[in-house]
């Protein structure tokens, strides 16, 4: 697909040393651009605590805070190893933007909107598609429409809708996605996982990966360096489908284990009963009451007397 077999650095390790860059906005901003669908111009990187830099390349994440030149916030994250909490962190993530970027004192109208934007390389949750985006609505219980902004709010606010205001989420699960598209957020998904960038790529922000993110401009420490990373994510993989093989086996395996011992357990009740029938009918038989006969195999007089 790629005629000149050119080869290019993985996103993830590309977000940790080489687009927090200035000179390098350009790939992030068509990331963004793309999944928006509108166009974002990053005026900087923020120092946060959620934009931390981890040089601990078994853990597999990278946070990467943008300011966009209207005072947007993105938070950018990739996880590479499976967190079985991911949506309480996106939560968490965004909640502490919200309070972290905005002045003692300030009015509430000043707090900021966040995008918080999550390239997972796990299964999240439980889905098909590859591209999730959440938002907040409110809705009536009674009558199903949406709350709506007053027309004063929309001229404050700058805006036209109430979900607006509010943090939205984007996952982008980009594990098992290898098919080359025209649509430009699949040729994105497709870089993510892949790494590779086809000749007709056309999504914003590809060309400029393709100039910024070869992997022949980097120097024998940085090869070194990448590739012992690559190498933790290939045993991260490789740990991921060991423990889902692990934890499948070991299903079916306390599946059979518990067929069996709930089988027996059923077989040793169904035979009880029909003791206690069989009791019931040869004491009936010979004439003793229900009530007596209750008494002594547990059964209900009602079934005694239907025997």
């Amino acid at each position: 697909m790629n005629g000149d077999k050119q080869q290019y650095i993985r996103f993830d390790w590309a977000m940790k040393r080489l687009l927090r860059d200035k000179a390098n906005y350009g790939v992030l901003e068509g990331l963004i651009t793309t999944l928006l669908g509108k166009p974002i111009h990053i005026n900087k990187l923020l120092e946060s605590e959620s934009n931390c830099d981890s040089m601990e390349d078994k853990y597999n994440r990278v946070d990467v805070l943008a300011e966009d030149d209207c005072g947007e916030l993105f938070l950018i994250e990739i996880q590479n190893e499976t967190e079985f909490a991911y949506f309480q962190r996106m939560l968490f993530g965004t909640s502490k933007l919200v309070t972290e970027y905005i002045n003692r004192g300030q009015g509430y109208e000043n707090i900021r909107k966040v995008y918080s934007i999550n390239i997972v390389y796990f299964n999240i949750g439980n889905g098909t598609d590859t591209v999730y985006h959440g938002k907040t609505v409110f809705k009536g219980i009674h009558n199903g429409e949406h709350l709506k902004l007053s027309p004063f709010q929309k001229q404050k606010f700058k805006v036209d809708e109430v979900s607006e205001l509010y943090p939205e989420y984007y996952i982008l699960k980009v594990n098992d996605f290898n098919k080359w598209s025209k649509v430009p957020l699949e040729q994105w998904i497709y870089f993510l996982n892949t790494g590779d960038i086809p000749d007709d790529a056309t999504a914003p922000g590809l060309n400029e990966a393709k100039e910024k993110l070869k992997l022949e401009q980097m120097t024998k420490a940085e090869l070194n360096a990448y590739y012992h990373h690559l190498d933790n994510v290939v045993i991260l993989k490789d740990n991921i489908k060991t423990a889902r093989g692990e934890g499948r086996a070991e299903g079916r395996a306390e599946g059979r284990a518990e067929g069996r011992a709930e089988g027996r357990a059923e077989g040793l009740e169904e035979g009880k009963q029909e003791e206690q029938k069989r009791i019931a009918r040869n004491l009936k038989d010979a004439g003793t009451s229900p009530e007596i006969i209750a008494r002594v195999t547990g059964l209900s007089v009602e079934d005694i007397r239907k025997l």
